[in-house]
């Protein structure tokens, strides 16, 4: 791959010498480029096998680094689709990262495969993962949160550098009433437990998840059943942590025993607890955050790696809310006139 520039530095021409590739780069009816062009307000032309770049400075540079980031993950034999792009996209958007780009960032190898970051608090958090005994991961949905525990949890099990991995969530409904459930205990609890056995499934193949389940290398349970209990030499991870009460909490974070990583996540923008019940997590953040060992980590709505749209939701809803709590403020203010 070449490069050259015009006065200026506004334009740029990339070329690329293996044409068995670029069509992998420039995507269907050029999509991956029309979405690059989108996203950063560059103008992007293909005519054989150049690419040619023209827009603000700042971003030319940036539109050069994605394309030369996409293309180190086809040489290396790694896809390049929708999500790729969007990843490469969201980490360019974080301003002033020396940690571009995104394919020389470090990845959860597992034997499944590697799971590597698609945002810049996801390379925040899988740092905390790594370097944190106990790890706080609290934002919106979407942004990798469980699933990434989960990766590093396998990696670890995997590795041999825990024994087996527990995995537990509140049963707490979102907001709805849904009665007795049919079933024994497991076929209760499974609904609540249900996005962490999808996060496993894509992590280790199938009959592997059930057998180590079996024999208690893997262990999902709902919070209730940790009180009383010492976790040592696992990988725990509490999510829906929002859903905690204070006591909950501490509960759980106390089963801490030798050996063990625990992980726990959350939204503090979607609580489902009865009116007036302050959230564990926002307690345990207030009372734990800077202690040495704990990590904290807050993903913003840039980090959503879902549809796009989630995170254009996640941002219309912030916006509500912070207006919302301007005006309370401005109600709040003393009434005050001159005589």
């Amino acid at each position: 791959m070449a490069a050259s520039a015009a006065s200026g530095g506004k334009a740029i021409t990339l070329q690329f010498n293996d044409n068995s590739l670029l069509p992998l780069l420039l995507g269907d009816h050029d999509r991956h480029l029309v979405r690059i062009e989108q996203a950063l307000g560059v103008r992007l032309s293909c005519r054989g096998n150049r690419i040619a770049i023209a827009g603000d400075a700042s971003r030319v540079d940036v539109a050069q680094e994605i394309l030369r980031g996409l293309w180190r993950r086809l040489e290396q034999g790694e896809s390049v689709g929708r999500a790729e792009i969007e990843a490469s996209i969201r980490m360019a958007d974080a301003e002033n990262d020396p940690r571009l780009p995104l394919s020389d960032v470090p990845a959860i190898r597992t034997r499944r495969g590697a799971v590597g970051p698609r945002s810049p608090g996801q390379i925040s958090y899988m740092e905390a993962l790594s370097n944190h005994e106990m790890v706080f991961g609290v934002g919106p949905a979407g942004t990798g949160k469980t699933y990434l525990a989960v990766a590093q949890a396998v990696a670890m099990l995997q590795a041999g550098k825990v024994d087996r991995i527990v995995l537990s969530r509140p049963a707490v409904e979102a907001g709805e009433r849904l009665g007795f459930l049919p079933g024994d205990m497991k076929e209760k609890i499974d609904p609540y437990l249900r996005p962490l056995y999808d996060a496993l499934h894509d992590m280790m193949p199938a009959d592997q998840v059930i057998r180590r389940m079996t024999n208690g290398e893997i262990e999902v349970a709902p919070l209730a059943f940790m009180r009383g209990r010492t976790l040592a030499h696992c990988y725990a991870i509490l999510d829906e942590a929002q859903n905690t009460t204070a006591m909950q909490m501490k509960m759980f974070l106390t089963r801490m025993g030798e050996g063990t990583r625990m992980v726990i996540t959350g939204d503090l923008s979607q609580v489902d607890l009865p009116k007036g019940v302050r959230s564990g997590l926002r307690d345990a953040l207030d009372t734990l955050e800077g202690i040495q060992g704990i990590g904290v980590v807050r993903f913003a709505q840039r980090d959503v790696v879902r549809h796009p749209l989630v995170a254009r939701i996640v941002g219309a809803y912030d916006a509500r809310e912070a207006a919302q709590g301007e005006v309370l403020r401005e109600r709040e203010r003393p009434y005050s006139s001159e005589l």
